[in-house]
Order: structure tokens, then sequence, then C-alpha cells
């Protein structure tokens, strides 16, 4: 499999998908990209720990290039807008955490933190961007969304721990961790 590839593919996809679904509210609190941008972050980081930061970084430019042009589609130019700002400056920073903590922390942890940090810059930019001084209830879903990034960034570990593999890659902080009993 081509890491690089499907990581440009599924980032663009990910990104397009969630500026659409990002103008439907659930309620007060969530729209329905609160549950599909979250992947994104697993992409970045599933690049990172194959690949490492370098080509990760790649990755978020291509991925960057390809969600803006597809959200003009899919979306408002004012959303499209916001989430290439939002997702360049967040993403970059998740690699660069993820690749300061991969050394540090566990399997679990390097992913999750750096996902969790790099989500606050991606709500707060991306929320007020887009939609400061209209009517939607921004704030609100600001702090849904983040709660809702948590929650699947969680369960993004199930998929994370699977594609990551059980193989030494080769690069210092870079093995895989031992199975206990």
């Amino acid at each position: 499999m081509n890491w690089f590839v499907a990581g440009v593919v599924a980032m663009a996809v990910v990104v397009a998908v969630s500026n659409y679904l990002v103008q439907f509210q659930i309620n007060d609190w969530l729209t329905w990209a609160s549950f599909t941008y979250p992947v994104a972050f697993l992409v970045t980081d599933l690049i990172n720990r194959r690949l490492g930061p370098g080509p990760a970084r790649r990755v978020v430019y291509v991925g960057f290039a390809c969600g803006v042009a597809l959200s003009l589609v899919a979306s408002t130019p004012r959303i499209a807008l916001a989430s290439g700002t939002a997702f360049l400056l967040a993403q970059l920073a998740d690699v660069w955490l993820y690749n300061r903590l991969r050394r540090l922390a566990t399997w679990w942890q390097t992913p999750l933190i750096s996902s969790a940090v790099a989500s606050v810059l991606d709500t707060v930019l991306f929320f007020s961007l887009a939609f400061a001084f209209t009517e939607v209830p921004w704030v609100t879903l600001a702090i849904g969304d983040y709660g809702a990034k948590i929650a699947v960034a969680c369960a993004m570990l199930i998929p994370f721990r699977y594609l990551m593999g059980e193989r030494d890659l080769g690069r210092p902080g870079m093995q895989a961790p031992t199975r206990t009993v």
C-alpha cells in the first residue's frame, strides 16, 4: 500500500465531506461534521507514524489543497476558507506535537494528546472564522464539536493501533510496542 497516496486521498475526502456536513446542525451543540472531521487527525498520525514528520507535512499540504478545492464546490467560500486555515495550522501542530511525543509517551497517549491539543486550535479557528457575526450559535457548536473530537479521537485509537502495525519500522522511536499477555 502506498501510504502517502492513501493519506492524501483520505485527507481530501475527510475535509470535503466534513465541510459539506458542517452546514447541517444536529442541535445547538453539534453538526454532522463533528463526527467526520476528527478522522483527519488519525490520517495525519498514521502517516507520521509510518513515514515520519516530513511526509506527514506533505500529506497535510496536498490534502489541504485538494480539500479546499473540493470544499469550494461542496460548501460556502467562507467555510472553505475557515476550514483551510484551521486545518493547515492544526494539522501541522499535530504533526509537530506527535513527533515530539512519540519517544516520550505510550502508543495510545501520543495520538490522543496530539489530536486533543491540535483540535483546540482547529476548533477555535474554524468556528470563529466560519460563523462569527452570524446567527449560527458558533460558541456552543465549538464546545460540542471539541467534545465530539475528543470522543472520536478516543474511538480512533482502535483503528490506529490496528493500522500502525506490530513490526519495527526501522527508525529509532518508531517501534511498535511489544505485546503483553
